[in-house]
């Protein structure tokens, strides 16, 4: 399944402005696709085209589920049923199936780690995950770029119920905490250098 782009968004993507591409589609230096509804969009294969890069269909097709605690096990099998049944629908034949119990804050996750080295060396040609938070749970859209730059096509089923709720509320927790830990050690180094100017 080749990924696509709104007009926006692929202006961004190669550097240009939306007019400029409306004016390169009208002049046929690079044409758009159009839906049913007459609406601009382009492809993957368009992106990889405009950099010089060909698309040869090399790579691997890989799926990555996660959930942050083993206490979610329950939901990553959910994750994973409902990412087979979109493969099975769309005849996507999977060649690897990775899975992690981890925050979405850890971007030191073993195997999302080795996931990202392969993306890296143009190994992986479509990453599918049932929603963006799965993946990272900020930074998407550096994470979304950097497998566009290296050829990847990132599927997102969208999967909202596949996105435990609770998972943000122990991010957010684990923000505050760090935070909240940064401050007071901040004090405490005021604190020190305030005392040491009283000194005689």
């Amino acid at each position: 399944m080749m990924s696509t782009y709104k007009p926006q968004k692929f202006a961004e993507l190669i550097g240009c402005s939306v007019k400029t591409l409306q004016r390169w589609d009208r002049d046929g230096v690079l044409k758009a696709n159009r839906t049913s509804m007459g609406r601009r969009y382009y492809t993957h294969d368009q992106y990889l085209k405009y950099l010089g890069i060909k698309n040869k269909g090399q790579g691997k097709v890989v799926v990555y589920a996660r959930v942050s605690s083993y206490g979610q096990k329950p939901e990553l099998h959910n994750q994973k049923e409902a990412l087979r049944k979109y493969c099975h629908q769309h005849e996507i034949v999977v060649d690897e199936w990775l899975e992690g119990i981890a925050s979405g804050l850890n971007y030191k996750r073993q195997k999302f780690s080795k996931l990202f080295e392969e993306i890296e060396l143009g190994q992986v040609s479509h990453l599918i995950i049932a929603h963006k938070d799965r993946l990272v749970r900020f930074d998407f859209s550096l994470i979304e770029s950097f497998c566009v730059r290296h050829g990847t096509n990132l599927i997102i089923i969208n999967g909202e119920e596949l996105s435990p709720e609770q998972e943000l509320v122990q991010d957010i927790l684990s923000i505050i905490q760090v935070f909240s830990a940064r401050l007071y050690g901040l004090r405490s180094y005021k604190k020190l250098i305030k005392d040491a100017c009283l000194k005689p």
